[in-house]
């Protein structure tokens, strides 16, 4: 197939926004499995380049003629060189003198409305414009070093052997950040269960739940399992750590991932909801609970750029609803003198600070733990753990920690 087509088609699959960008991208290549890594590539940063740049590119494609899928490709910088005619050619010059800069900021940094006016309450001014500007940037490669089998050098020699350059990050002493895009899952020290794929930020966000050898965990949104698998191996693979999840094809993924990290001390554990009768028997026995809880994902755009175009403000009030409602379910489970973690990635304070002071107000036995003995206060806000893309080129995130001191 052409290359310039299969942008096209690719564009028009994936922004008809039926399935996440990932996966309608996935079926595309399923679909068209003779086009080549490279062809891949260049059709893949396309792809999510225009979905980080939806809105201001539709705008300026108004003065340019053909498919409009073609207009949205001819104006990324990832698929340089695509113009071919020299109408295509002219209006791309015409475009490259628009005064972007006068835009209205939701127009310029491609945001919904109501997105752009939310973060604007949160972050006036010039932070707006850095925060915004930093997630239409693609995110790092970051890479976290299973220490319970290797050390950072060496897996940073390990993967410098293979042709792969990585350079340690100060933030949390597990993460690296690797160069461009290599495939990974070729790579021995990953195939060895040393390395895994994990933000930085994620990382750092273990560190407040702070499990000990020997401990109780439960992780209760675990998903796929990267942050159950970061936990295991601070343990040692002591202790007990239960990973709660109400996706058995969630908690299935985990699986290899376990087998390959060498975590001998995790429990799957399937879910119907925060209230399945099944975690009666973990009431009151955990010394330390993570609640990684369903969010708009507001704080992941450079990674889910479609996010934005799919979510709409009633679905922040109904996943409000359910952080309320699995954070209280979860704190049963904490033990007294035990450590209850509450984290999201979201840039919305209704699903930060607004669950986090629901729940205070509703739970007089706990109290808020200052995550600057864990964590560098320059990773903290007050009295939570912060983290923007703009600042510490992560994910966004916020997790707020809780000592309970009555049962």
């Amino acid at each position: 197939m052409n290359l310039a087509l299969a942008i096209e088609q690719a564009l028009a699959a994936v922004l008809r926004l039926e399935l996440p960008a990932d996966r309608a991208l996935s079926e595309f290549f399923r679909r068209n499995h003779s086009l080549g890594r490279r062809d891949r590539g260049m059709i893949a940063e396309t792809v999510f380049d225009v979905l980080r740049n939806r809105r201001l590119y539709a705008h300026l494609a108004q003065g340019g003629t053909g498919r409009m899928e073609r207009r949205l490709a001819l104006l990324s910088p990832a698929a340089a060189g695509l113009a071919r005619s020299a109408g295509e050619r002219d209006w791309l010059a015409a475009v490259a003198n628009v005064p972007i800069a006068e835009l209205a900021p939701a127009l310029r940094f491609s945001l919904p409305d109501w997105l752009a006016a939310r973060l604007e309450e949160y972050f006036p001014g010039e932070e707006l414009a850095a925060l915004a500007q930093a997630l239409l940037r693609p995110a790092p490669l970051d890479l976290r070093v299973n220490l319970a089998r290797t050390s950072r050098d060496a897996a940073i020699a390990a993967l410098h052997a293979e042709g792969i350059e990585a350079e340690a990050l100060a933030m949390v002493d597990s993460a690296l950040r690797v160069a461009g895009k290599p495939a990974l899952e070729r790579c021995t020290a990953f195939m060895r269960g040393e390395l895994e794929v994990q933000d930085a930020g994620s990382q750092l966000l273990t560190r407040l739940v702070a499990p000990r050898r020997g401990q109780t965990v439960v992780d209760f949104c675990a998903g796929a399992g990267g942050k159950t698998l970061a936990m295991a191996a601070a343990m040692r693979s002591s202790g007990q750590i239960f990973a709660c999840d109400v996706s058995g094809a969630r908690l299935r993924r985990m699986k290899p991932r376990l087998a390959r990290s060498g975590a001998t001390n995790v429990q799957p554990f399937g879910i119907d909801s925060e209230r399945d009768p099944k975690l009666g028997r973990l009431a009151g026995r955990a010394d330390a609970v993570l609640v990684d809880a369903p969010c708009s994902g507001t704080g992941t755009l450079r990674r889910n750029p479609d996010l934005k175009w799919r979510l709409e403000p009633a679905d922040v009030e109904r996943l409000v609803a359910t952080q309320n409602s699995i954070l209280a379910e979860a704190a049963k489970l904490v033990k007294k003198g035990g450590v209850l973690v509450y984290a999201t990635c979201s840039l919305l304070a209704e699903e930060n600070e607004g669950v986090a002071a629901r729940f205070e107000a509703e739970n007089p036995g706990w109290q808020r733990d200052d995550p600057r003995h864990l964590v560098n206060p320059e990773f903290c806000e007050g009295m939570a753990l912060r983290l923007l893309a703009h600042r510490h080129d992560t994910d966004c995130f916020f997790a707020a920690r809780w000592i309970r001191r009555e049962q």
